[in-house]
């Protein structure tokens, strides 16, 4: 038996975009950046560690919005087009760049990536990654868990039960659809818990769920073991609380390993540092600058003067970090011997994206903890929650304190004065979908129709990306216009509704663009 268990949770979700309005959207590479430097990457490490029998397990949580976009023929036909475009650029600077050995290396690894990416994306995944996922948990090495539908913050709308059971319900079924199975695990959205939440998950037989280190820490029960065994809650539930000096290491751009000046340095793209001349196909009309994934600088430090990224270096650091974090994770263990009346468990929580995208090395360095953990299971052991709980279902009881992950542990992020006017909208328009429920209960035909798609429309307005990016202050004028036309187009529904008319065409068109959530049912919103 092990004397420490580690536990790998990946997260990845991306906000719903889909723009069939327009030949090419920006925003929509946000998925395509995903899938080519995360997605397909991390499952290629996967199935390579299943091929060389290397043990693992790891609880991988896909949000329904995410699932929606990966198994959408559009978006995946826009994919291979933007891999075609990646990878003439890079047939590009191969011929631009062939007199520095140095950079030819490096832009062969993008391009190579890029090659392999549309490679195995057409030939084995036939445009569908979902697939590798489930085959992963049918092999046993993933346990796959849902999130809310649209990724919601559930504490800001604590005072609107219909909204969360609809996001919650709705998610075990879009789940169910995705993946063929009923979760037993639940991501909460940002880690945002409030006291009475596990209700909800528990009506929807979910088994366990995610909290920040002070929910457990804070919680009502004085809880002996911290954060390194699950929270019983009276309902039977179980909460697992994040392990954040550790998960520190990996998360903190300044203080973890993805600070290091030897890693590959994500804000200097070629999208930015040549002339537009000859960059202009590889980016967005009117000569919009964005990242094209060719970045050939490290780290470096605090400054402008970056030095080109080696990636030889680079995996010799990689190697390092791995042993750095095995070993403090045991080092930990020896602190907590006979201190707990069972094994400790380490939670480490990550969003799926961290790992490639901002990280480039994030997935090899993960794949160096699998192999060298799989060989030290006497000192420490890969299990999922699922499996500590088969080993230990009796654990210290108590009831988690509000809390997040985000920025100072609760609500300031998605609740600010850069983002607090949303909510009136939000928290009206999910009082009115209410009252269409209890309008019109049981409708068939085209006014189904209608109110289905206002139930989309409400969800979609409600996830938590939008108010993020306006207090990040990243692309504020895109997350202001989503929820605006999402609050317009219910409010439009409502408007038509209360005139008893439809205005099909328009309906339609929404339709044809928000399609996410195909077998959604309107009633959800009814009031529990």
């Amino acid at each position: 038996m092990s004397k420490g268990y580690l536990g790998f949770v990946l997260h990845a979700h991306l906000p719903f975009v889909r723009h069939p309005e327009y030949e090419h959207f920006l925003e929509e590479d946000w998925l395509f950046e995903a899938i080519s430097e995360t997605y397909l990457p991390m499952l290629r490490m996967f199935n390579r560690l299943l091929v060389d029998k290397v043990k693992f397990k790891i609880t991988f949580s896909i949000s329904p919005t995410l699932s929606a976009m990966l198994t959408d023929d559009l978006l995946m036909k826009r994919y291979v087009n933007y891999l075609e475009n990646r990878i003439e650029l890079g047939e590009k600077e191969l011929e631009r760049t062939r007199d520095n050995e140095q950079l030819q290396k490096t832009v062969s690894i993008y391009l190579n990536l890029f090659k392999e990416n549309l490679d195995e994306f057409v030939h084995i995944y036939r445009n569908n990654i979902l697939w590798g996922f489930r085959n992963l948990e049918k092999e046993g090495v993933l346990e796959i868990i849902t999130t809310a539908s649209t990724h919601s913050f559930f504490p800001v709308f604590e005072e609107h039960p219909q909204a969360i059971e609809a996001q919650i319900q709705n998610a075990v079924i879009s789940h169910g659809r995705n993946f063929g199975t009923k979760p037993r695990g639940f991501w909460l959205p940002e880690c945002g818990y409030f006291p009475g939440l596990e209700s909800y998950l528990k009506a929807n037989n979910i088994d366990y769920f995610f909290v920040a280190a002070h929910g457990i820490l804070l919680s009502d029960g004085k809880p002996q073991n911290g954060v390194y065994s699950p929270l019983e809650l009276p309902n039977g539930l179980s909460a697992f609380g994040q392990d954040f000096s550790l998960t520190e290491a990996v998360w903190s751009a300044d203080t973890g390993y993805p600070g290091d000046p030897v890693y590959r340095e994500f804000y200097r793209d070629i999208g930015y540092d040549l002339p537009l001349e000859y960059i202009r196909p590889y980016i967005h009309e009117p000569d919009v600058r964005v990242n094209t994934g060719y970045k050939y600088y490290a780290v470096t430090g605090n400054t402008d003067n970056k030095e080109f990224y080696n990636s030889e270096l680079a995996m010799d650091k990689l190697d390092e970090h791995a042993e750095d974090f095995i070993q403090k994770h045991i080092d930990q263990v020896a602190k907590l011997e006979g201190l707990m009346d069972k094994t400790p468990f380490f939670v480490t929580p990550y969003d799926a994206e961290l790992f490639g995208h901002w990280w480039f090395e994030g997935i090899s360095w993960m794949e160096a903890v699998i192999r060298k953990v799989s060989k030290r299971e006497d000192e420490l052991e890969m299990i999922t929650a699922v499996e500590y709980l088969e080993k230990y279902p009796k654990n210290q009881t108590g009831v988690p304190s509000f809390s997040s992950w985000g920025n100072k542990g609760y609500s300031e992020v998605w609740l600010d004065g850069k983002n607090d006017w949303i909510y009136r909208h939000l928290h009206k328009a999910i009082d009115r979908m209410t009252e269409l429920v209890f309008r019109y209960p049981n409708e068939s035909g085209l006014k189904l129709r209608v109110l289905n798609q206002a139930a989309r429309e409400v969800l979609l307005s409600m996830a938590s990306d939008w108010p993020f990016i306006m207090k990040t202050g990243t692309t504020v004028p895109y997350a202001v216009k989503r929820i605006r036309e999402h609050i317009h187009n219910f409010n439009y529904i409502y408007d038509n509704l209360r005139r008893n008319t439809v205005d099909t065409g328009w309906l339609t068109r929404i339709e044809r663009k928000n399609n996410v959530f195909p077998d959604l049912d309107y009633t959800i919103f009814g009031k529990k």
